[in-house]
């Protein structure tokens, strides 16, 4: 018996977790349930992360997490508890398969069997945000090597264990040749270590076209934060339904399962919703936890049920769906085919069903680090960059002179054209004439800037690893 914590959560959340729970306890699931209140309420109650500290420890005991969604509360400075879970205990790989149900629920790709594997922790959603002129806000984003190569190794793991015969990465480097970058080069150093599974890597945008085209091309995908979220819900409307997805959050020491949707507050106690995908979440669930054969005969009571057409509201459909239920109907019905095998549906087999054993990250030895020049973003209000570099330039120290100035990332001084659309918020990049620079002459530049009223509102400094420039040129350079 496995002790699991639960959270019901906030909608239809209540409706769709008891019916998930009346399932897999009917089908024979060792578990013992230790409830908390998570979400909505707690928000409310003055707490911004929606969540007390007793779950916390809670859920770091237990180490199984089956959560309901939530409602986070707008405005007032609320946090995701989604991400705030994710983070705090390492979820760093979120696991959604995308697979039809043709005929049985309605599809333009009946051939579609995708799982998609997203980095879970980084990228944008590090959610460091700041608003530094009038006119402009950043979000940084955070790419690192321990990310990297964690996800895309349990993309490969993953599909070696469940027999997947391809790993497909998706980046943007062609425009990201930083952040992203590393993301492909840490996916094609790992991907040499599989030789039995073929791997390739499209470029985001061409690859969604590609995946919302013709999914059955692709097998597992693996991408950083933001593509994966997005493209995880394209990926299951265009298997049938969002609500028939569900989402496994795997860290080295505790584990999340949850439905991808949300928490539809207006389909709430009214025994309309779709348990569907927090049923397959709890299947997930059963998996990780090496319960492969009460995953397997809800898996495929599920799927027996789907052919039965026994479909809730979001997915009847009069020429195909047989009987039009509710959230308890469906539950009951599941139930009832526990035991059976879909006849025209794949049923399935999860005998490799377990958690995956993966190596610690080690961290490597650290690079030559080299300080090459300094970018200062500064707010000044006027449009003529021939101006602002006349004044920049009383900024500079010795051998280190100003190279560069952009707007948005687009080279606008020297030799810009008057074209260009500029805000309020300039990077100035100053280098050394001799390609030596050092702290010093960072702290010179910023008293001078505070000496001619210049407002620098950000700092980057520019380095070499090991001899190789490792910043972004200025578009146009």
């Amino acid at each position: 018996m496995t002790k699991i914590t639960v959270a019901k959560g906030d909608g239809i959340g209540p409706e769709i977790m008891d019916a998930t729970l009346d399932i897999i306890l009917a089908a024979g699931a060792q578990i013992e349930i230790e409830e908390i209140e998570v979400g909505e309420k707690v928000y409310l109650a003055g707490n911004t992360a929606g969540i007390a500290k007793e779950s916390w420890d809670i859920i770091r005991r237990n180490k199984v997490f089956l959560k309901a969604p939530i409602t986070t509360p707008q405005g007032g400075g609320y946090k995701s508890l989604n991400v705030t879970t994710r983070k705090f205990l390492g979820l760093y790989s979120n696991v959604r398969p995308c697979m039809s149900l043709h005929p049985f629920v309605k599809t333009k790709h009946p051939l579609m069997d995708v799982v998609i594997i997203r980095e879970n922790e980084e990228d944008l959603y590090a959610g460091i945000e700041h608003q530094q002129t009038d006119e402009v806000v950043q979000c940084l984003k955070l790419i690192s090597r321990p990310g990297c190569e964690k996800i895309v190794r349990y993309a490969f793991e993953y599909a070696r264990q469940y027999g997947r015969k391809k790993v497909t990465c998706f980046t943007k480097d062609n425009i990201m040749k930083q952040t992203d970058g590393l993301f492909h080069q840490v996916f094609d150093e790992i991907a040499v270590e599989y030789p039995d599974i073929e791997n390739e890597h499209w470029i985001i945008d061409i690859g969604a076209a590609k995946m919302a085209d013709t999914p059955e091309a692709f097998d597992v995908i693996v991408m950083p934060n933001l593509y994966g979220d997005v493209l995880s819900d394209v990926a299951a409307q265009i298997a049938g339904s969002v609500g028939l997805a569900g989402s496994a959050n795997i860290g080295e020491s505790c584990a999340m399962f949850e439905a991808i949707h949300g928490s539809a507050p207006r389909r709430a106690g009214q025994n309309l919703a779709n348990p569907s995908g927090l049923l397959q979440g709890a299947i997930m669930m059963l998996n990780h936890l090496g319960q492969t054969e009460v995953a397997e005969k809800v898996q495929n009571a599920w799927l027996r049920t789907i052919e039965d057409g026994i479909h809730t509201y979001d997915v009847y459909k009069e020429d195909v769906s047989k009987q039009k239920v509710g959230t308890k109907e469906f539950a009951a019905a599941v139930i009832a085919n526990l035991g059976q095998q879909p006849q025209q549906l794949a049923a399935v087999s999860y005998a490799k069903g377990k958690p995956l054993q993966l190596p610690r990250y080690q961290r490597k030895k650290p690079a030559n680090k080299e300080l090459m020049g300094i970018d200062l973003f500064v707010h000044w209000p006027g449009t003529n960059p021939d101006e602002l570099a006349n004044l920049m330039k009383e900024l500079e120290v010795e051998e280190v002179k100003l190279k560069m100035i952009t707007n948005r990332g687009i080279k606008v001084w020297p030799e810009g054209f008057e074209e260009t659309f500029c805000t309020d918020h300039w990077r100035c990049r100053y280098q050394s004439q001799q390609g030596k620079f050092i702290k010093n002459d960072t702290i010179t530049l910023l008293i001078n800037a505070m000496k001619h009223e210049i407002d620098v509102v950000k700092t980057e400094n520019l380095y070499a690893f090991d001899g190789k420039p490792a910043f972004s040129l200025g578009q146009g350079q």
